[in-house]
């Protein structure tokens, strides 16, 4: 199972949003206090609909903390940053990853990233916008791993609701 860290978030609407993916896919979300919010906040609880309480959340009181309790998460983290040489779809993610974000006004510290160069990755962008909306980023990224585990047999079809598609 893949996991997203989130490392001190800001805006419960882009948590929200990340909890709802990481129900969609299967994904545990770890959040990383201190928080702009409470985790009960309406806003988060808003953009993650009604499948907040499916979510295998679990809050930590800091990084140390989080790193304590996942000890196995100093191999396996890739660190999402707009300072990384390589690209999100250059790692090989493991089935059992952990992927990081940081907060939406300033990013992973540079006194974490330093200890993840080779792992450290980025999502390609216009050279002249600072940064991307970061449940958008946890999206792209978290989408590439589940790719490459050929989506870890999730519902790989839809079907119609009032109509059929064409049978060939």
């Amino acid at each position: 199972m893949l996991n997203i860290v989130l490392l001190e978030p800001e805006m419960p609407a882009n948590t929200g949003n990340i909890g709802r993916t990481c129900c969609a896919t299967g994904t545990r979300l770890h959040l990383i206090e201190p928080m702009g919010f409470r985790i009960s906040d309406k806003m988060l609880k808003r953009a993650g609909l009604d499948y907040w309480d499916k979510l295998d959340v679990t809050v930590y009181d800091c990084y140390e903390d989080f790193l304590e309790k996942n000890p196995e998460a100093r191999k396996k983290m890739y660190m999402a940053t707009t300072k990384a040489k390589h690209t999100y779809s250059e790692a090989n993610y493991e089935e059992d990853a952990y992927i990081m974000f940081g907060k939406e006004s300033a990013g992973i510290p540079e006194e974490i990233l330093v200890e993840q160069e080779e792992r450290a990755i980025r999502i390609p962008m216009n050279e002249n916008i600072r940064s991307l909306n970061l449940s958008n980023s946890v999206a792209i990224v978290l989408y590439e791993a589940l790719r490459q585990h050929d989506f870890f047999q999730m519902q790989m079809e839809g079907k119609l609701h009032r109509l059929h598609w064409s049978e060939e």
